[in-house]
């Protein structure tokens, strides 16, 4: 039987252009900020798990678990960088959990970073190219926002949505971000501003994308044991965590717009959990492009198939509405360092559960679940929170 798993501590960076600070010195400052948050040692950490997706091809180094300890003042800990695409935090996330769980560990840490605005955007669009596959995709051009055009194309016909509907998501977390320290772009922006941003492959828009920037989150993870010894005033726990992998490539699966991946992942953490969609009060949604929001709310099952748009439109995201989703700005404003948005995900809604989400804060807030994409989904990672105290 698994044992409980709480998180202590939360760290992170502000997301942005970080010219004079290092890939490692922003997940040494995140790491850090944790430490200092959870009110312990740092060298009480046992197991220290690092979220990034491109650090050998922007930056030409790999070996992030000891680099990262070793610049962070914890050399001897077990450490290790987790690759999986966009999804490299939520699945840093799990592997920290598994570890804690098993009884193996009763203290790690898990961050997640990424430094992309260092690079020419040729290199940064090769770099998440690696996600797809190289002999059967990427050689043909295909880039990942062509790919999701594909999805949103499809989707519009298939269920008759208007483009205006679902544009309006960017609109949504735009407002959200404007009270966010750690956020990218803290300024709202309206939907004739989206619609009316440059084509980046039809019918996507340069306001539907995330954008490019640096960033680290890190959250400290420990073992009921562990708190025993440790009490903290603010206590979340994790109370459910999976990984599924679907079909890598849109072009193979038998309906592009199925998720079947996003599904088991999410089935599997609400066993887990013992709960149900209706007792989410908030969650996460990895909105790297519009359609990929809505698509979320639709399969986690918060809306029908063909209108999760509609939860957008009618305001059931913000703060009192229906599910409040993405309340502190997504990936579309509050930014998207691609290893490190899994871990911003969670520490938003550990956020939430504390209550210190300052003017997006969701009233009794207990319940959160953050879904973090690899790829066109061809990884999902569902981690579920509760407030303990």
């Amino acid at each position: 039987m698994a044992g409980r798993v709480y998180v202590i501590g939360a760290g992170a960076t502000k997301i942005g252009e970080h010219w004079d600070k290092s890939l490692r010195e922003l997940a040494v400052e995140a790491l850090l900020a944790a430490v200092k948050d959870a009110g312990i040692s740092k060298k009480e950490i046992e197991a220290l798990y690092v979220g990034n997706m491109m650090s050998g091809q922007l930056q030409g180094q790999e070996h992030l678990g000891a680099l990262v300890a070793t610049w962070a003042g914890i050399p001897g800990v077990a450490a290790c960088k987790v690759e999986a695409a966009c999804a490299s935090g939520g699945v840093a996330f799990h592997q920290a959990y598994l570890a804690v769980a098993s009884g193996l560990y009763d203290c790690v840490a898990v961050v997640g970073v990424e430094k992309m605005t260092d690079a020419l955007p040729s290199d940064v669009t090769a770099a998440l190219a690696t996600a797809e596959d190289q002999e059967y995709v990427v050689f043909t051009g295909a880039s990942f926002v062509g790919l999701n055009a594909l999805l949103y194309r499809l989707y519009l016909e298939k269920y008759g949505v208007k483009q205006e509907n679902v544009a309006s998501f960017a609109v949504h977390c735009h407002k959200m971000a404007v009270a966010n320290p750690y956020a990218q772009f803290r300024r709202a922006v309206s939907l004739e501003e989206v619609m009316s941003s440059p084509l980046i492959a039809d019918p996507i828009r340069l306001l539907e994308c995330a954008p490019v920037g640096d960033g680290a989150a890190a959250l400290i993870l420990c073992s009921e044991d562990f708190l025993k010894r440790n009490p903290h005033d603010e206590i979340v726990e994790v109370i459910g965590s999976s990984v599924a992998t679907n079909v890598l490539s849109v072009h193979e699966r038998k309906d592009p717009l199925d998720a079947a991946a996003f599904r088991r992942a999410v089935e599997a953490a609400m066993r887990m959990s013992r709960v149900e969609v209706n007792d989410i009060d908030v969650l996460e949604v990895h909105d790297a492009f519009t359609i990929l929001g809505v698509l979320s709310l639709e399969v986690t099952g918060f809306a029908p198939r063909g209108e999760g748009s509609r939860l957008v439109v009618e305001g059931e995201l913000e703060p009192g509405g229906k599910i409040p989703t993405n309340t502190l700005g997504g990936l579309k404003a509050r930014g998207h360092p691609v290893g490190a948005t899994g871990v911003y995900q969670i520490l938003d809604v550990v956020l939430q559960l504390r209550g210190k989400a300052g003017p997006s804060q969701v009233s009794e807030a207990e319940i959160g679940m953050a879904q973090n994409f690899g790829g066109v989904a061809g990884t999902i990672a569902v981690n579920v929170l509760k407030r303990v105290r």
